[in-house]
């Protein structure tokens, strides 16, 4: 079985700690959880990316991304290549993400 190297770009590097820190303004223990779950989340794309569905988007070319949900709310946006898994967007599907991602 292929194992895959994950990269999270600097924009979803921070669209995760801005979560991550909302949450522990409100409950420390809730946002250790969430890190903890989007870590192991993360991780599992070291093995089968290609498992999750693409992202249907009328703003991208259907094929380009996949799409992950991490705890019933956060899309986790990624694409892979060769032995990679690009981690691009991690965004709260209760916003408005596809004007973000165009």
């Amino acid at each position: 079985m292929n194992r895959y190297q994950v990269f999270l770009s600097p924009e979803a590097k921070t669209m995760l700690e801005d979560q991550i820190d909302f949450f522990a303004q409100l409950n420390s223990d809730a946002a250790v959880k969430l890190k903890d779950n989007f870590m192991k989340a993360l991780r599992s794309l070291e093995t089968m990316p290609q498992r999750y569905p693409f992202l249907e988007s009328e703003y991208i070319k259907f094929g380009k991304y996949r799409k992950m949900l991490v705890e019933k709310r956060y899309l986790v946006i990624y694409q892979f290549k060769d032995n990679n898994v690009y981690v691009d967007y991690i965004v709260d599907c209760r916003a408005d993400y596809g004007s973000g991602i165009k």
